[in-house]
């Protein structure tokens, strides 16, 4: 099992990549559902002003500091977390060892070009994929045709593109329909496997930095990197009034 810590009360996955992997492994092996969110300062923010969404991520059974900003957190409030992991990371290290695995996967997000353009991608990278299906973003939250269609396949894997909060709400939404499956909010990394968004160089991944190099590539995204002083500045006073 593994180690967690808290930042902000929500409970963060303490471990490698490497080891964080190996547990989704295990469950995936055992049949057993699991909630991942792959959560940054914004992730977290978001929870602070929306209650619901806050309890969606205290009920998921893995939150990851995907984020530098979070690991920062964790050592200003002295229980430092081991690393970041980032969903992006996570999605390859699940899709190597489907590939290796016949794992069942299932792709929901982004548009139709995308989302098709994206699992080509993926399918010339890893041949072996087994993939059981994929639908684009755009769909009617109250039908549970598609819900049903997709437990149907009964994949081992389902990645969740629609970005926060809607990927989260939409899988604890449905995830009760599932007798099995890893569900997984990768946010837009179905953008970066269609090629249309590019992601960081390894070298700005490695200075934790990725934040920046969207941002430049990205000036829209100016507006959403406000949260990040706002999440800085509540962690040092909830440090402050420990001491």
């Amino acid at each position: 099992m593994l180690n967690k810590k808290a930042v902000m009360n929500l409970s963060f996955v303490d471990s490698s990549l490497d080891q964080f992997v190996k547990e989704l492994e295990h469950y995936i092996d055992t049949s057993t559902k699991a909630h991942v969110v792959t959560a940054n300062p914004e992730i977290i923010m978001y929870g602070e002003k929306d209650p619901s969404y806050k309890k969606i991520l205290e009920q998921a059974e893995f939150m990851t500091p995907d984020g530098i900003g979070v690991v920062i957190a964790s050592k200003i409030l002295g229980d430092h977390l081991q690393e970041r992991i980032a969903g992006f990371d996570v999605m390859e290290r699940l899709l190597q060892l489907s590939s290796e695995k016949q794992y069942k996967l299932y792709f929901i997000g982004a548009s139709q070009d995308v989302i098709e353009t994206a699992v080509g991608n993926m399918k010339r990278k890893y041949p072996s994929l087994s993939v059981v299906g994929y639908h684009n973003g755009y769909f009617d939250w109250d039908d549970n045709v598609l819900v049903e269609t997709i437990a149907e396949s009964k994949p081992d894997i389902i990645f969740v593109g629609l970005g926060f909060p809607k990927q989260e709400q939409w899988i604890s939404k449905s995830i009760d329909s599932f007798n099995k499956g890893i569900f997984i909010g990768v946010g837009g990394s179905f953008d970066v496997w269609a090629g249309k968004v590019k992601r960081a160089p390894i070298v700005w991944q490695k200075l934790n930095i990725e934040w920046l190099y969207r941002l430049v590539n990205q000036p829209t995204r100016w507006r959403r990197m406000l949260v990040l002083p706002q999440f800085l500045i509540k962690i040092i006073g909830i440090r402050m009034l420990k001491k």
